[in-house]
């Protein structure tokens, strides 16, 4: 019981995450804001939503990961989802 209570208490956070990947000899360049409960898991929802396009994770180059606050947010769908 003290576990699931631990999982409530949980709040989740928004992150935005920069980077790169190579695409056909080109050099794209990507900002992506998601809502996870750690960072670790934030990372995973990015590559898994880049590497659907059909790039290989080994292409992605991820420069910066960092927390911000709902102000910070440019994402509209992020900031409805956030709203308390």
């Amino acid at each position: 019981m003290k576990e699931w209570s631990k999982l409530v208490m949980s709040e989740i956070k928004i992150f935005r995450i920069v980077g790169n990947y190579y695409k056909d000899h080109k050099k794209y360049l990507f900002r992506k804001e998601v809502r996870a409960l750690k960072e670790e898991g934030a990372v995973e929802k990015v590559l898994c939503q880049i590497t659907s396009i059909g790039i290989y994770r080994r292409q992605i180059n991820i420069q910066e990961v960092k927390e911000i606050s709902l102000e910070e947010s440019q994402d509209y769908l992020i900031r409805e989802l956030s709203e308390p």
